[in-house]
């Protein structure tokens, strides 16, 4: 299966518009100007010198802007369309930085399947200290979005694929009707990244990636990124990004930027590898039941082939025998590390009710449909012969 990313907005004049291949490794005019270096200099300085009283230069203080790191963004903005990047500390100073954006009372709408990690910052952190109220629905059905909306709705929050349950969400629908009432949209676009798909093409007003994961790709960086399609809306990200400090560092944003560069090669091996394993696992007489847009019989196929150009490389399966099922098959995996985390050219194996999701109590994790025999596949980018042969010995064990 190829990749074939979306080619985004025109290009300017008579040039040709460039594939999301082209502008992975050429986005952003990364190239340094006043030595011709391909790849942007590493920048540590905390401050510049002004070129005399009151002629402040470009830069004045790496936490509101630093030359490597607005490299990356501009490379970002570019890939997803948008009018302004903003890279934080993390993913979920990412997250955070987009509810600053909210004033205390403001309500926000979720799904009710999502990273555990997203779900405690909004429910243990944010409901308390900033006394904002969230809603967790079914966002597959966009009804049940709007029958959620309240008079103080000021963000809607999409995740899609969701982790772990890959389920699907219309972001064209669900950010149309978000817009019709004066709500800011976000969508976690993090298992799709911008070569499979690009909310704000399809309508959303802001979109976020944990950049640890496909962006980075090489298990060797924490970051985060937002990426506004209106200017002021990312000239106000700025301010608060500037104001709490959580900015992502001039190290890691060159890793990020190194990791872009081969991010369209290494999503087509990411998705033909996972799609191969999903076709492997759905009717093997040891799974119950499996979890991947690729496949025909899943809830959102049809709305993936539509707003997506690959089905991603997470696949999830239940396992017959409950949690001792799922300590055997991971011990036995060789080629697949037991790790947190995703997105990167190691495959990767875990127990999303001890892992990912470990911070969701129980009763709410059952809700959202994460049973304790449900396994998380990060499928890398080795040798697919490999990988399919790693799964079947550790399947086969009894």
């Amino acid at each position: 299966m190829s990749v074939k990313p979306p080619s985004g907005k025109p290009g300017t004049g008579h040039a040709p518009a460039r594939q999301l291949a082209t502008r992975c490794i050429h986005g952003g005019a990364t190239t340094d100007a006043a030595t011709g270096a391909v790849m942007p200099p590493i920048v540590t300085s905390t401050t510049f010198a002004w070129e005399g009283f009151g002629q402040p230069r470009e830069h004045i203080y790496t936490r509101s802007s630093n030359p490597t790191r607005d490299a990356l963004e501009r490379c970002i903005a570019e890939l997803e369309g948008g009018a302004r990047g903003l890279a934080f500390a993390s993913g979920q100073a990412a997250t955070a930085g987009v509810l600053d954006l909210l004033d205390a009372g403001s309500h926000v709408i979720a799904p009710l399947n999502f990273y555990g990690g997203t779900r405690r910052l909004f429910d243990e952190v944010r409901r308390r200290t900033a006394d904002l109220d969230f809603s967790f629905v079914d966002m597959c059905e966009p009804g049940n979005v709007e029958a959620a909306l309240r008079p103080e709705t000021r963000l809607v929050w999409i995740e899609t694929p969701t982790n772990p349950l890959l389920h699907v969400v219309d972001i064209a629908a669900v950010t149309a009707l978000a817009r019709s009432r004066n709500i800011t949209s976000c969508v976690d676009n993090t298992f799709a990244t911008p070569c499979l798909q690009q909310p704000l093409q399809l309508g959303a007003d802001l979109v976020m990636h944990s950049a640890t994961k496909y962006l980075g790709g090489h298990s060797d960086v924490l970051g985060g990124i937002v990426v506004a399609a209106d200017a002021e809306l990312g000239r106000q990200l700025h301010l608060l990004r500037s104001a709490s400090g959580g900015v992502l560092g001039p190290f890691d944003a060159y890793l990020v930027l190194r990791g872009i560069k081969t991010l369209a090669l290494r999503m087509e091996r990411h998705c033909t590898n996972a799609l191969a394993i999903a076709r492997f696992l759905d009717g093997h007489a040891r799974v119950e039941r499996v979890f991947y847009p690729g496949l025909p019989d899943h809830r959102g196929h049809a709305l993936a082939k539509r707003q997506m150009s690959a089905f991603g490389g997470v696949v999830c399966f239940e396992i017959n025998g409950g949690t001792g099922a799922v300590g055997e098959f991971l011990n036995r995996l060789q080629v697949f590390a037991i790790a947190e985390s995703l997105g990167a050219v190691e495959s990767l194996a875990g127990q999303p009710a001890t892992m990912s999701h470990s911070s969701v109590p129980t009763a709410e994790r059952r809700q959202m449909g994460i049973a304790d025999n449900l396994i998380r596949l990060s499928v890398g980018i080795e040798a697919e012969a490999d990988l399919l042969s790693d799964i079947s010995q550790a399947l086969e064990h009894h």
